[in-house]
């Protein structure tokens, strides 16, 4: 079988020849692992990923060189001076209160968004090709306004955050009609709704709020013919019945540390397929190698009965992950027929 159809196979909760995986890198990490591969192009040349992405959540671009401050498309300026050099923190609202005067469409550049889209559509590959639309909803909202006050408008403000989400709503249908041009084989939403116990505003807030508007995004997208992925940090436990219920396909990330495997397979593993479940959290910074090789091929035995499911660390490997815990993981997936 090749990449593509191993993928697939998993999706449709079949069996394969061998369990698909990926692995994805911070830029920090990505900075470190290099010269151990000796080239940079390793995610490519040596982790036989089985799926290929490409993404776009507003290209913060530096305002002054040093100044680690980076504007988006959406006029947002985040702050990358602290730790996190991938993302940042909101340096200031640009949204300061619940009123939609101040709300601007985003400087779009379409020609940009488009090539961007070609070049994971055109790679001559046997990859799943995937194209993802990060901070989809709920962290665009918040990236407006700062996580305390989306919050606090949801309860205080329902109809200004009504309008909010229908703007974002409406931006976001006009991407997915752009990728849904393309020979991709899925569209994923980053939007992360989950804390370590439970999910950050309620699932009666996250179903008026939330739920109507991702309906759309998902149903547009199976209108071109994508596989829908979804991926939310944290414990979102009791919105699953609802993500299958909008015709979600696949779940990103699945931490361990909020999950119980098997409750998971029983209860919606017919329904959805997942992609992660290798701790970035505790498994792979705080193991030793043989405890990594150990714990990757029991969840990869567990996800994978039944099929559905992509193995994969829960979120792109950080920079504090050794070298040899990374390939403590990629030992197993590289070669499953000596561990699983």
């Amino acid at each position: 079988m090749i990449r593509k159809e191993r993928v697939l196979a998993a999706l449709r909760h079949q069996a394969s020849d061998k369990i698909p995986h990926y692995c994805d890198f911070t830029e920090q990490a990505r900075r470190s692992m290099a010269p151990h591969f000796e080239t940079e192009t390793f995610e490519d040349d040596v982790l036989d990923n089985h799926l290929y992405c490409g993404q776009y959540w507003g290209w913060p671009t530096e305002r002054e060189p040093g100044s680690a401050l980076f504007l988006d498309e959406y006029g947002v300026t985040w702050n990358r001076s602290g730790a996190d050099k991938d993302i940042g923190v909101v340096d200031h609202p640009l949204i300061p209160g619940p009123d939609m005067a101040y709300y601007r469409e985003p400087a779009f550049d379409e020609a940009r968004f488009r090539r961007a889209v070609e070049q994971v559509g055109a790679r001559d590959c046997d990859q799943f090709k995937v194209f993802g639309i990060g901070f989809s909803l709920f962290e665009r909202a918040w990236s407006y306004l700062t996580f305390e006050e989306a919050l606090y408008n949801m309860a205080a403000e329902p109809l200004f955050m009504h309008e909010l989400f229908e703007r974002i709503l409406v931006y976001n249908l006009k991407l997915i009609a752009i990728v849904n041009e393309y020979p991709l084989d899925a569209v994923y939403f980053g939007d992360d709704w989950g804390q370590q116990r439970g999910t950050l505003m309620g699932p009666a807030n996250w179903r008026t709020f939330i739920k109507p508007r991702l309906a759309r995004m998902y149903e547009a997208a199976r209108i071109g013919g994508k596989v829908v992925i979804q991926h939310s940090c944290g414990d979102i436990s009791a919105l699953f019945p609802d993500l299958i219920e909008i015709g979600l396909d696949c779940y990103q990330t699945f931490q361990p540390e909020i999950y119980d495997q098997a409750w998971f397979k029983r209860e919606f593993g017919r329904d959805l397929s997942v992609w992660g479940g290798i701790s970035t959290q505790q498994l792979l910074p705080r193991s030793t190698p043989d405890q990594i090789r150990a714990e990757t091929s029991r969840v990869m035995r567990v996800m994978s009965a039944g099929g559905g499911y992509i193995a994969a660390p829960t979120h792109a490997v950080t920079h504090d992950i050794r070298y040899d815990q990374i390939m403590a993981m990629l030992d197993v997936f590289l070669n499953q027929e000596r561990y699983l």
